[in-house]
């Protein structure tokens, strides 16, 4: 390569000094491609595969002691390093968004509740996404499952959002065997309609497993699974319903049926990295649920609360990261981190080098996760809106007005601050607002001024507007 970059300026007949200067620099460039290449010639920056549940609860995986059999997760537990203080959003989008970013959801319209099927926005089109990024550092990029993120135009679709590939579904909430939200046909292949016949969390076990089969591993592999499962509505192939016959509760059974089909779907996953010979050295896998569970169906066990809510049991959620060799596995880190961090700390790893078009929120969480040095953190934003908001500083958080949902679309009636401290009080019982004011005045100032640099945010209806008819396929005009 160089040799023909000589002659190419020699061609040219650039100044020697300019010359000199431009072969070295393509000189460290290729420095730099060789630091990632083995001797075959392969590149070895980490294949990437992202695992999030829906709706998936702090105590509903076995390494929490749930009753729900989860074994492939547990696996998955036992060979890496759990972290035990891994927070998200209240809700499905926000989450996402703040995943695809590494931006608070405040700062991208996405603060109040989630993207309805008949909303008119979705993840802005100015964001430069995880998945573009890794792209232009080389990777294969694919998502299978949900996207959630906007489907109102073409540009708003994961192939357009930096995804070579795209296998799922759209919008939340939809039928699991008819694959219908609303009215309307939400599945698909590279953003057109699909028809494959079948039950959803199956689909995108096998979708996800027959790209790591395709995939040429000479260039790295970016895979990101958003499973629908375990979200409403409650539905499940009978044989996985029938394992749970002693549970008196139907929903609890059905709802404990899809967790262990989802479990099982990302054991074929983790299987097909196997049996395609992706080294376990040179492939990084991530697992987390995208919020907390719905306290009726599942379990946040001694977190307070759930989905939807700003208390633990709706931002704390199980996470996992596996790194043969690069992580010890079975260790246990107990620093507040949030999934604003994958975004840096991926790229990071991934050796991407990009100046973000905007400021992260995510901070590289590598030296907590693999060498257990304190969280990057000041303070983590659990969120903010103009009805409700939490932040955490070290020990401390305080929520205002706790008792409103992520989905709200007016102010509450009576407004309340708590003040918790998380590493003594986990499960928030003793609001200790008023024997600490300084540190609530502190905590209200950092969220007043939070305040002022947020977008106004997106507050779709949470119900269809009147005179509003779904298409006969979701994100393609009829």
């Amino acid at each position: 390569m160089m040799g023909v970059v000589v002659i190419l300026l020699y061609e040219v007949q650039l100044p020697m000094r300019l010359v000199s200067s431009l072969i070295y620099s393509v000189a460290v460039l290729m420095a730099a491609v060789s630091a990632h290449a083995a001797p075959d010639g392969t590149d070895e920056r980490p294949h990437i595969v992202l695992l999030v549940a829906d709706d998936l609860g702090w105590g509903d995986v076995g390494y929490h002691d749930s009753q729900i059999a989860t074994p492939s997760i547990d696996k998955l537990a036992q060979r890496g390093v759990r972290l035990n203080q891994f927070y998200v959003q209240p809700v499905c989008s926000p989450t996402r968004g703040a995943l695809m970013t590494g931006r608070y959801p405040m700062r991208l319209g996405l603060q109040c509740g989630v993207v309805r099927p008949w909303a008119n926005h979705g993840l802005p089109l100015d964001e430069r996404t995880l998945p573009s990024v890794l792209a232009k550092a080389g990777y294969t990029t694919a998502i299978c499952g949900k996207w959630h993120l906007g489907h109102v135009s073409p540009d708003y679709l994961p192939t357009r959002r930096g995804f070579d590939h795209q296998y799922g579904h759209y919008n939340g909430a939809l039928d699991y065997f008819t694959h219908i939200r609303d009215g309307g046909h939400d599945w698909h292949r590279d953003d057109r309609p699909n028809y494959d016949e079948g039950y959803s969390t199956n689909l995108i076990g096998e979708a996800a497993a027959r790209i790591i089969a395709d995939h040429n591993k000479s260039k790295p592999l970016f895979l990101y699974v958003p499973f629908n499962a375990p979200h409403t509505p409650l539905l499940a192939p009978e044989e996985y319903i029938r394992r749970y016959a002693d549970m008196p509760n139907k929903q609890r059974r059905i709802f404990a049926a899809m967790v262990t089909c989802m479990d099982d779907a990302i054991g074929r996953i983790v299987a097909a990295l196997d049996k395609h010979d992706y080294p376990a050295s040179q492939t990084l896998i991530f697992f987390c649920s995208d919020n907390g569970g719905i306290p009726r169906l599942g379990s946040n066990r001694e977190l307070r609360a759930g989905k939807g809510t700003l208390y633990e049991g709706g931002v704390r959620v199980p996470a996992v990261m596996v790194w043969k060799d690069k992580l010890k596995p079975g260790t246990v880190v107990d620093e507040p981190l949030h999934i604003v961090d994958l975004y840096p700390t991926l790229t990071r790893l991934a050796g991407a080098q990009h100046e973000p078009p905007k400021p992260l929120d995510g901070k590289d969480a590598w030296p907590t996760i693999a060498n257990s040095r304190p969280s990057p953190h000041e303070f983590i934003l659990h969120n903010l809106t103009p009805f409700h908001g939490a932040i955490r500083q070290g020990d401390w958080k305080l929520i205002h007005n706790g008792g409103v949902g992520a989905n709200v679309t007016a102010p509450a009636s009576q407004e309340t601050w708590e003040l918790f401290n998380i590493r003594n009080d986990p499960s928030e019982k003793n609001d200790v607002s008023s024997e600490h004011p300084k540190v609530v005045k502190q905590l209200k100032e950092a969220l007043a001024a939070l305040a002022k640099t947020a977008v106004e945010p997106n507050i779709p209806p949470n119900r269809p507007p009147p005179g509003f008819n779904s298409p006969k396929v979701w994100g393609h005009a009829d």
